[in-house]
């Protein structure tokens, strides 16, 4: 995801976005340790996805 898109998002949307990117985070991880997950690096991924929505809602709500 890009930070333009993210940036565009309201301050709730990006909170449903990054509730939604914990689950698939949480998805990886089971799939990764019962030796289901094709490409392990969707998690390094999904983890800096979250942490551009954390940022941005942080400074969102600075402003």
């Amino acid at each position: 995801m890009k930070a333009e898109e993210i940036r565009s998002l309201s301050v709730s949307e990006l909170e449903g976005k990054l509730a939604e990117l914990k689950k698939d985070l949480f998805m990886l991880r089971m799939q990764h340790a019962t030796n289901h997950l094709d490409n392990p690096l969707k998690i390094p991924a999904v983890r800096r996805d979250i942490a551009r929505v954390k940022t941005v809602i942080r400074e969102k709500k600075e402003a």
